[in-house]
């Protein structure tokens, strides 16, 4: 959907670009793994997970949007920005990708 919004608004100069985050400690999140039957066993999952050893930060996530509405980023459109600490190459790698 982002690629096919971005070639269709592009001519009005709207750029459309999407955010892919990884497990990020939020409320929701904590409350995933207070809810789950071994929460300290499902927090270490979650960081397993992720190659870079631990969890995002909101902060990491919103400055990836802040770039990409920058004009930093005026010549981006139609992109995927992955910021999961490796959680989807873990997983092409896994596959052999």
């Amino acid at each position: 959907m982002t690629r096919a919004l971005a070639v269709e608004l592009a001519p009005y100069g709207i750029r459309v670009n999407c955010i892919c985050p990884g497990a990020v400690e939020t409320p929701m999140l904590e409350r995933e793994i207070r809810s789950s039957k071994d929460p300290e066993e499902s927090r270490n999952e979650f960081i397993r997970a992720h190659p870079i050893g631990r969890l995002g930060r909101p902060e990491e996530i919103a400055q990836a949007a802040l770039f990409l509405a920058s004009d930093d980023s005026s010549f981006t459109t139609g992109s995927v920005l992955v910021v999961d600490g490796g959680f989807v190459a873990r997983q092409a790698s896994h596959r052999g990708a």
